[in-house]
């Protein structure tokens, strides 16, 4: 549909966009989540876990979002704010070559007659556990103020509502977490647990 928009409305979003970064400032309405419930199949229909929740997002808020990532990536490779063996949502970056690195620390360690250990952690719903005060501290260290502010504004006052068919809850606010399905979310949860012990 915005493919399909005339000059003058290109000329309108460009305005908007550049409004919200001098602004540093992310527009109210694009952080509504809408949360829909797919059914998952052959489950009781009166559970709540027999459910999946999609989070739909607005989509001029994930063009904004993909604008601003173009500017955090230069970022992450310069400061290093993603260390080398976070493997997770980076290009060329596959489960394949993080099997190739594991097998490689194994028989590094094997020749050098040392024990080798390792702990694997699963956490589950780890996008909804990200702190947000957090990882606004961890953003405020490292990133220039004016991408600083925007992802802050970004992150604040998030809200969401869950609709069922055709019926809607009201907004509730969001106090943790990155938001699921966005382009952003990602790359801040990788920034969130960059710092996790590795020995």
């Amino acid at each position: 549909m915005l493919k399909e928009l005339p000059r003058k409305g290109f000329r309108a979003l460009i305005q908007i966009y550049n409004a919200c970064l001098r602004l540093e400032h992310f527009p109210r309405y694009w952080k509504i989540g809408q949360i829909i419930m797919i059914a998952k199949p052959g489950k009781d229909p009166t559970e709540v876990t027999s459910y999946r929740p999609i989070s739909l997002l607005p989509l001029l808020s994930k063009i904004l979002e993909k604008l601003l990532l173009q500017q955090l990536k230069p970022l992450l490779t310069s400061q290093h704010l993603i260390p080398d063996h976070q493997f997770v949502f980076r290009p060329r970056h596959g489960t394949i070559e993080q099997a190739h690195r594991l097998v490689h620390k194994i028989h590094e360690n094997f020749q050098h007659k040392r024990y080798c250990t390792a702990t694997f952690i699963d956490i589950s719903q780890a996008f909804d556990k990200v702190w947000h005060p957090g990882l606004l501290y961890k953003l405020k260290r490292t990133l220039p103020r004016p991408l600083y502010s925007i992802l802050k504004s970004y992150l604040t006052n998030s809200v969401f509502q869950v609709r069922y068919q055709e019926e809607y809850t009201s907004l509730h606010n969001i106090h943790s977490g990155v938001p699921q399905e966005s382009i952003l979310g990602p790359v801040l949860y990788s920034i969130f647990t960059a710092d996790l012990p590795v020995s």
